[in-house]
């Protein structure tokens, strides 16, 4: 098990994780073109791999509001269900986690759907405290 920078041969993979695992309804074409529009002076998206397979992926990207200290936002985490609680979430949490200390940010945020109990058990886990319940409001423009 190893976690790298994710090349756009990993499309594929991400879309069906994501797909699949989170539940979202995306293309590979649309997953592609997304991560070669990634702008690598905020975002990253690191994957997992055992034995040569993509089995898991994070997203984050910098985070800076004019009333908050910069975090890391992560827009995305996923793990096959086939390859859960082998510790590959950890190993990208892990990774984020360092990318921040990298580029001299201190704080990792993260939302995580309500009904993802285990989830946000893993979250909690990882030493993540959840600090207030939001509502999502979202509006198609047209």
């Amino acid at each position: 098990m190893f976690v790298r920078e994710a090349t756009m041969q990993d499309a594929f993979a991400i879309c069906n994780i994501s797909c699949d695992d989170l539940g979202y309804d995306c293309s590979c074409e649309f997953v592609a073109t997304r991560i070669s529009n990634l702008d690598n002076g905020r975002e990253r998206v690191f994957v997992a791999e055992v034995n040569g397979i993509v089995v898991g992926y994070i997203h984050a990207e910098k985070y800076e509001t004019l009333y908050f200290e910069p975090m890391l936002n992560v827009l995305g985490l996923a793990v096959s269900s086939k390859f859960r609680r082998c510790g590959i979430g950890r190993m990208l949490l892990n990774r984020t986690e360092s990318w921040a200390k990298e580029v001299g940010i201190t704080k990792i945020r993260l939302n995580s759907g309500a009904s993802r109990k285990e989830a946000h058990s893993f979250y909690r886990a990882m030493g993540y405290n959840n600090e207030k319940g939001q509502i999502r409001f979202i509006k198609d423009i047209e």
